[in-house]
């Protein structure tokens, strides 16, 4: 069985995209007391509904000596935008996040090993994010890894969304796996269901090569361990070593519930 198709009543369709920004037109604005609880040097960043905002803030904050970096992670098409799939480490004493929700916040954390401050301008308040959020994903993290080293069957999933799909690497990742005498198996579908992961019962762990969002949002949702790709130590080399995929010219089964 070499890949197993999740049914999905989007995934076959071709259809247009139109990309909309719904971009934030209130003022954020933060107070000198919260300003003053940040550290010297901060990298800023933001989603795309805010992304207009972070140049006022910017100059904001230099105005009170702070000293302030808005790079661009891959895949982002703007200077301090961020993107799940594109975090990355970042040169600066802490990170200040504008937005709501923890998802970024998470992510950053996990890469970077400085504070992560949140402004969230809906409440208008500055908080720090807690270590102890981190830290519990970080101790997930390590058990899925060594699940992953032990484990003889491991699914390796694959998103088909644009920006998401990562099968190259994936199939390479099988190939590099089956070299070790286990077995791999690349799932493939649009939306990745973490219920449909269930009917895969003869898996003991899960390597996510789609959004990274999978593997922290959802790994409470998905019984048996799981862990991003990019989270395998050596997983670059890794890839690089590996020659490009040729056909498999095995047929593909599509999964039956």
């Amino acid at each position: 069985m070499p890949a197993a198709y999740f049914p999905d009543s989007q995934a076959d369709k071709k259809m247009e995209v139109i990309n909309i920004e719904a971009r934030y037109s209130k003022e954020i604005k933060l107070s000198k007391k919260d300003i003053e609880k940040l550290p010297e040097k901060i990298a800023l960043f933001s989603t795309v509904q805010f992304i207009g905002q972070l140049k006022y803030v910017k100059k904001e904050l230099e105005k009170r000596s702070k000293k302030i970096i808005m790079p661009k992670p891959r895949h982002s098409k703007y200077n301090g935008q961020l993107l799940g799939c594109g975090i990355e480490k970042f040169n600066a004493d802490g990170l200040l996040f504008i937005g709501d929700g923890y998802f970024h916040p998470i992510a950053l954390a996990l890469k970077n090993d400085r504070p992560v401050f949140i402004y969230n301008p809906y409440a208008k308040r500055l908080s720090m994010l807690n270590k102890s959020i981190v830290e519990k994903i970080r101790k997930r993290q390590k058990y899925s890894l060594a699940k992953f080293y032990s484990s003889e069957n491991i699914g390796i999933i694959v998103s088909t969304k644009p920006g998401q799909n990562n099968l190259e690497a994936a199939l390479k990742l099988k190939r590099y796996i089956r070299k070790k005498g286990k077995n791999a198996y690349v799932l493939i579908g649009n939306t990745i269901n973490p219920g449909s992961l269930e009917d895969f019962n003869f898996i003991e762990c899960f390597v996510n090569t789609a959004c990274p969002r999978i593997a922290i949002d959802d790994y409470e949702k998905i019984e048996k361990p799981i862990i991003n790709m990019e989270d395998i130590p050596g997983i670059k080399e890794i890839i690089k070593a590996e020659p490009k995929n040729k056909t498999d010219n095995r047929t593909h089964k599509k999964h039956k519930k």
